[in-house]
């Protein structure tokens, strides 16, 4: 094997070998080739094998079939088909599975399956059982199942008994098309006639039965292969109580999540409700109600303790909790859980400071936001033009009015920070701090951004006409109105 260390010295042992007086034998170039192309050192094994050319050495089956591998993890596969007849077949070797199989994945990857197969069966190279078996595979991932089910009737044509990964590969193959039904009475069909299933099987078709939304269906076949066709895994318990949970099933998946611990079918984090319930969560967070929300919380918390498994409850899970309870006016408890976040050595995301941000803005409570963006900066978290421009916004539309120029000045400094930082800025920003400037009465201001955006390349929108314009007419400043309703309407923009 080829480590790091010893790169130096196998291109030493290289040369050495080339410069001998006596040939050396091609084996052992072969294993210096083939340690450099499991390194992915491609190209240099390529150019290596090139070199041996040049010195007339005669390159083995194997050297090509290094060689071929090469081209395939570069990308390149056509200059390994290329090496087929004038190289492999013009001197009379006979390219075995290893040769084909690389060959047709290479092409498989770049959907020319069938204009390959073609030339090499033209060539009279006749694929065995496992390239077959590969060539199918590349059929149904195509999305061609089709041809998918012909390389099987040319499997039993030749007389190959097909395996359990033949039968799978077609049943996947059918589930991605979305022909889930199908797959199903094939498999009912194989199975009436003596083929044994394995869990990958079983797995696959589970799958497909949860992608269409049929998810009694899945768990009456995870029920039915229980102690008599195969026993179910952990994988297929985690690929149901997902899909219950993104179908708001919560109480089915708990339901399944307690048969499969009382089966004694291990839990992982993936399996657990808890880890999946941020994508139930969703609607119920965003409800604006705090009852609710406090209510599924502690829900949440005594089922985690009950089953002990509250390490599996995700940033994610609890990014989606701050923002519902930020929503709903419930900016404590959210920033109890930011703080519990921290005590469990969770990481932040922008997402998660971008919400308490929004609420706290929305609260009044300015000066912790100030912390928020110096604790991310000390993380070394940018905060991103959708942080800005919702921190903007909480700013500029806070409801003390008393407090509302400072909150202005706030706003004012968290902007021209993201001018300086030569953030692309969007309509939006520039729209929310003029909407801010003509509520407190300040029109030149508003007017001066809306000439500075222009000057920064972004192009007013007709919003951005209108809350000018309403604003100009409220001071009895028809005029100016007028003016820019006429450029409103020269713009297209009415």
């Amino acid at each position: 094997s080829l480590s790091l260390e010893n790169v130096d010295d196998d291109f030493s042992q290289f040369n050495r070998m080339l410069c001998m007086h006596h040939t050396t034998p091609i084996i052992e170039f072969n294993k210096i080739l083939d340690s450099f192309a499991k390194m992915m050192q491609c190209p240099t094994a390529a150019s290596l094998s090139h070199r041996l050319e040049l010195k007339g050495s005669v390159p083995s089956l194997v050297t090509l079939n290094i060689l071929i591998n090469c081209f395939y993890h570069m990308g390149q596969i056509t200059f390994g088909f290329s090496l087929l007849r004038p190289t492999i077949l013009k001197r009379s070797y006979q390219p075995n599975t290893i040769t084909l199989n690389t060959l047709i994945k290479g092409f498989c990857l770049k959907g020319r399956v069938k204009k390959t197969l073609t030339r090499i069966l033209v060539m009279g190279i006749q694929p065995d059982f496992f390239t077959l078996n590969i060539l199918m595979n590349c059929f149904c991932h195509m999305g061609q199942i089709n041809f998918g089910f012909s390389v099987l009737a040319k499997i039993l044509k030749r007389g190959y008994q097909p395996h359990t990964i033949t039968f799978t590969t077609l049943i996947k193959g059918l589930c991605l098309k979305g022909q889930v039904n199908k797959a199903l009475h094939f498999h009912d069909k194989l199975l009436a006639q003596g083929i044994k299933f394995d869990q990958v099987s079983y797995g696959t078709l589970i799958n497909g039965v949860c992608k269409i939304g049929d998810t009694r269906g899945a768990i009456k076949l995870v029920r039915k292969i229980d102690g008599r066709l195969t026993k179910p895994n952990v994988e297929m318990y985690n690929t149901i109580i997902d899909a219950l949970c993104k179908y708001q099933l919560v109480s089915e998946a708990y339901g399944l999540f307690s048969e499969m611990t009382a089966k004694g079918i291990s839990a992982n984090v993936e399996t657990s409700p808890i880890s999946r319930l941020h994508l139930v969560s969703v609607s119920r967070v965003l409800a604006d109600n705090s009852i609710r929300i406090k209510l599924f919380w502690n829900s949440v918390i005594s089922l985690a303790h009950l089953w002990e498994i509250t390490a599996s409850l995700s940033p994610a899970f609890y990014n989606i909790m701050i923002k519902g309870f930020c929503k709903s006016k419930m900016v404590d408890e959210a920033l109890n859980l930011f703080k519990e976040m921290h005590q469990k050595n969770m990481v932040p995301t922008i997402v998660t400071y971008g919400s308490l941000m929004d609420g706290l803005c929305k609260s009044g409570r300015i000066s912790y936001v100030w912390e928020l963006i110096d604790e991310m900066h000390d993380r070394g978290i940018p905060a991103d033009v959708i942080t800005y421009n919702s921190l903007i916004d909480g700013l500029c539309k806070n409801g003390h009015l008393d407090r509302a120029i400072a909150l202005l000045k706030d706003a004012q400094e968290v902007f021209q920070d993201l001018l300086t930082k030569e953030y692309d800025l969007d309509v939006y920003p520039y729209n929310v701090m003029i909407n801010g400037y003509c509520k407190q009465g300040l029109l030149e201001e508003a007017l001066t951004m809306r000439s500075k955006m222009e000057d920064n390349g972004c192009i007013p929108s007709a919003v951005t006409f209108e809350i000018i314009i309403n604003a100009l007419f409220e001071k009895d400043e028809n005029d100016k109105a007028e003016k820019l309703l006429h450029e409103m309407i020269a713009r297209g923009l009415l």
